[in-house]
């Protein structure tokens, strides 16, 4: 995996639409700044964003790039197309599937199988349950298994699961032999609720650790009133603090965006950071931000006026650019 990887929701026409070229482009731009790992998933765009990928990257080295995508939601057709998805799934696409939770075996095995159709491989290397929070039951005695069976078969590389919370999938480290985690928002500059159980328990274990939601749907890119944190206006402790940072970081000659995207990696667990791109130009800025310094006297600072707790690894700082081509 590169440390920074490419959140393909957007190319799934996450609230808004795009067209094929526009999806085209965002990848390509992607590669052409060394990003080689591209996470997706059936249920954004209702199967759009996993086939703009598939298409985007054919004809590319196929060990040369890590795709994930996800299970759990199964994408089933309807008799009659009645407007978009963007009421009940948040995507801009006609509404021509209605998405059925399914971590049963044979749920899993059907939603692979038609992944990797509308991917165009033959494989995917890193596999998550998807949001099984009201699903943990079968998730664990059915969707894990049967993604078991199918590392062990070859058909996939590393399994695990993705999720907005960190208790369950502290339990799927802790409990199963996961590769890999994609933990979304619960560990960031404002939030570090991860770091109390997820974290710890795949250091223990030698899970990797995916890092999704570095913003916080919006507040650490941009804390203006009315910014978003986890999908709803954030409340004003939170945009208070996250002004803060900005004008520590601004006076330290970084960006709260940079601090954002560096954070995660002060835990030695984490291997990536996934960040939405739809458009060349937020590759252009993830990429620079990534590849920005923030020194040491930013984090220190951050911990002396409370804005960090001190027991919060903070990242070691590398010279300007250092990262930009690293991997894990």
């Amino acid at each position: 995996m590169t440390e920074l990887s490419f959140g393909a929701a957007g190319i799934g026409n996450l609230y808004s639409p795009i067209t094929d070229a526009q999806a085209a482009t965002a990848v390509d731009h992607a590669w052409d700044a060394g990003i080689r790992y591209f996470d997706t998933a059936p249920h954004y765009g209702l199967g759009l964003s996993e086939r703009r990928l598939g298409e985007a990257l054919r004809g590319r080295d196929r060990s040369s790039y890590v795709i994930s995508t996800k299970v759990g939601r199964l994408l089933e057709p309807v008799d009659e197309v009645r407007g978009d998805d963007l009421a009940d799934g948040g995507f801009a696409v006609p509404a021509t599937h209605r998405r059925i939770w399914d971590f049963s075996a044979d749920g899993v095995r059907r939603s692979i199988e038609s992944s990797l159709s509308r991917l165009g491989t033959d494989r995917v290397d890193v596999v998550f349950l998807h949001d099984p929070d009201d699903h943990g039951e079968q998730a664990f005695r059915e969707g894990y298994p049967a993604l078991e069976k199918l590392r062990s078969e070859g058909v996939v590389g590393a399994i695990g699961a993705g999720m907005n919370q960190s208790e369950m999938l502290t339990r799927f480290v802790r409990d199963t032999d996961v590769d890999a985690v994609l933990c979304a928002g619960r560990y960031t500059l404002l939030d570090h609720g991860a770091l109390a159980d997820l974290l710890p328990a795949a250091t223990a274990r030698g899970a990797s650790v995916v890092i999704g939601g570095v913003f916080n749907s919006g507040l650490l890119a941009d804390p203006k009133p009315g910014a978003r944190f986890d999908y709803t206006e954030a409340p004003p402790r939170l945009l208070e603090r996250a002004r803060a940072l900005r004008a520590l970081a601004e006076r330290h000659g970084t960006t709260l965006r940079a601090a954002a995207l560096a954070f995660p990696f002060g835990h030695p667990a984490v291997a990536s950071v996934l960040v939405g791109i739809h458009a060349p130009e937020q590759v252009t800025d993830a990429a620079e931000q990534f590849a920005a310094e923030v020194p040491a006297a930013f984090w220190r600072e951050a911990r002396e006026a409370g804005l960090l707790p001190e027991e919060v690894p903070v990242p070691v700082s590398l010279p300007s650019g250092a990262r930009g081509g690293s991997r894990s």
